[in-house]
């Protein structure tokens, strides 16, 4: 079993150790990885990614580490970056860990555990999982809903802790005695021994990760956004220098949406609201200036064309158009007092087909000598398309760059309804 030297404390950036195990690399793992005495390298667990940094063998050769991982034995497999050669069993090296990432993942795992605690204080929400990525981190909470107040007055409490500045100690108690001590939560039973984290007068938590040694450390804390999961409400959060990147970040680009508004930053919500509107309204003319000229080219065509056997026929391909307005011409078309079929096509990509017919008529008795889905599916085949659909409607679309003669299509389906 590898002795953690984090455990007693998290700034423990270089250690020496000597090599127990030498793994090279497999099929299933191509990564070789090495087994140390001891080591203050972090290995990802509970919610908190791990470690990287230096191996230094005696004769000054250096090891990358790239990952870090618990085994099922106790021990922490160190996984290297393809070495040259791999170091024998029995050899000493000096460890160093990257100070920059491990001060980041103190900041983000002491930050949970005070944002944590808020949500319990201020709400009774206790924190289901904790899950730490290389940008950002987030806890779910056990709760069905998270109002914004309730999301400002958590931020606004675990910053006051932060800013109080109040020690962060770790300590080890039995787990009888840790049933005794109030826990914020207590976890499964599995060892006699617990690490404790405590926040002076505010938190106690059983937690193996790396922390900071007082609240101060951690910087600040910035609740970044909230959505609803299977398990409750997941909040997404950073601290400390995530916090100022990610703020900085934020910053950037509101000033970049307040200079194209001409508008002040705290404007831009309003700008965008009046944006949104406007988009809104013009879609809607665009909508119903779309239908009114797809009436009026249809009310064209049918004067255009002759009526044979009680319907007319309306045969038209769009070069500029899409297939949305070709299905509405069809059906502004086939729905006028005059029975028709209109045979539309775009040739906008994706180019398709439009087949309708103007629907049976109850007082009539009759309906459309045609089946639409049927003469669709028999034209489209022969060029390798697909599409379906009623006997009054059918829609389908011909392969992207296939050199299709659409108005060849559009006259041999005309030529099957006259036969």
């Amino acid at each position: 079993m590898t002795k953690r030297l984090y455990y007693d404390t998290s700034d423990t950036h270089e250690f020496e150790s000597v090599v127990e195990d030498v793994m090279p690399g497999t099929s299933e793992q191509p990564r070789p990885a090495v087994v140390l005495r001891e080591s203050a390298f972090y290995p990802t667990s509970g919610g908190q990614v791990h470690d990287t940094g230096w191996l230094t063998l005696e004769g000054a050769e250096r090891l990358r580490v790239v990952e870090v991982a618990d085994a099922d034995d106790g021990r922490v497999l160190h996984y290297l970056q393809a070495p040259a050669k791999l170091p024998a069993v029995g050899v000493r090296v000096s460890g160093s860990i990257d100070r920059e990432r491990r001060q980041d993942h103190m900041q983000q795992h002491s930050g949970q555990h005070i944002l944590s605690a808020a949500f319990v204080e201020l709400y009774q929400m206790p924190t289901v999982s904790f899950h730490m990525a290389e940008d950002y981190c987030s806890i779910d909470l056990a709760t069905s809903a998270l109002s914004s107040e309730q999301i400002v007055g958590a931020e606004k409490r675990a910053n006051e802790i932060v800013f109080e500045n109040r020690p962060v100690r770790i300590r080890y108690v039995s787990r009888a005695d840790a049933e005794k001590l109030g826990l914020r939560k207590l976890p499964p039973a599995e060892r006699d021994e617990l690490r404790i984290i405590e926040v002076e007068d505010f938190d106690l938590s059983a937690c193996g990760g790396t922390h900071v040694s007082a609240s101060g450390q951690i910087g600040s804390i910035l609740l970044r956004k909230t959505e609803k999961v299977r398990q409750g409400t997941r909040v997404e959060f950073v601290c400390g220098q995530r916090a100022v990147r990610m703020a900085r970040h934020d910053y950037g680009a509101l000033s970049e949406a307040a200079g194209l508004f001409s508008a002040q930053l705290w404007d831009v919500p309003e700008q965008i609201r009046k944006g949104a509107a406007e988009s809104k309204l013009l879609r809607k003319q665009k909508d119903d200036a779309l239908d009114e000229l797809a009436g009026l080219m249809a009310l064209a065509a049918l004067h255009e064309q002759s009526e044979k056997n009680g319907r007319k026929i309306v045969v038209r391909a769009f070069s500029d158009r899409d297939i949305n307005f070709a299905k509405l011409f069809a059906q502004k078309a086939t729905r006028t007092a005059t029975p028709a079929i209109a045979l539309v096509a775009s040739t906008v990509e994706p180019a398709g087909l439009v087949f309708a017919q103007t629907p049976m008529r109850a007082s009539a008795g009759t309906s459309g000598s045609s089946d639409m889905g049927a003469l669709l599916k028999q034209v489209l085949t022969s060029v390798g398309g697909r599409g379906g659909g009623s006997r009054d409607f059918a829609q389908g679309g011909i392969p992207a760059g296939s050199n299709v003669n659409i108005d060849q299509l559009l006259r041999e389906a005309a030529g099957r309804i006259e036969s």
